[in-house]
């Protein structure tokens, strides 16, 4: 078995726990699925993951939990870039930029 699945069962051991579980689960980019912030990096730099976010993001996706990406990212751009370069971007719900903040 390899890592991702190993990751990836573990994650579906965690899930299996709940008996209610989440539609959507909403990650943060930088420091949450990357060690590192977007607008320190150009888009030509190869990103990659931590090592169980996607065994964590493949669990979800069994589970037909959908994901989602959050980020206040000054480099959006950057963020879409490596989300493609991994390999991951068609596993997230469709994104929306939003032009304001509420806090």
């Amino acid at each position: 078995m390899g890592d991702l699945e190993k990751m990836k069962n573990e994650a579906l051991e965690i899930i299996g726990q709940f008996e209610n579980l989440p539609r959507l689960v909403v990650f943060d980019l930088d420091y949450t699925l990357w060690p590192f912030y977007c607008e320190c990096c150009c888009e030509d730099e190869i990103p990659y993951l931590y090592p169980h976010a996607k065994g964590i993001l493949e669990a979800l996706k069994e589970k037909v939990i959908h994901v989602a990406v959050a980020s206040r990212s000054p480099t959006p751009d950057i963020a879409k870039t490596f989300l493609h370069k991994l390999g991951i971007h068609s596993m997230f719900v469709p994104m929306v930029r939003l032009s304001c903040c509420i806090m």
